[in-house]
């Protein structure tokens, strides 16, 4: 199983979930995809797309002053 970072502390809905959805086009089924996100519209709409997508959203958790890592499974 592989584990790939994505940074989208720096971009504004919808781009947030298009370049998570880019990036676990690309994985493996059963890989790892660990998305830095900001808190508010992306903490909130991340984690629910992928669920909806049919992901699995492994956690959630704060890394440091408003940016949060979301670890979402192909």
């Amino acid at each position: 199983m592989a584990t790939k970072i994505l940074d989208i502390t720096k971009e504004h809905c919808p781009m947030t979930f298009v370049k998570t959805k880019i990036e676990l086009s690309k994985l493996q089924e059963g890989d790892t995809l660990e998305v830095l996100l900001s808190e508010g519209e992306p903490l909130d709409n991340v984690p629910r797309n992928a669920k909806e997508q049919g992901f699995n959203v492994l956690r959630v958790e704060h890394v440091e002053g408003t940016t949060h890592k979301v670890v979402i499974q192909k």
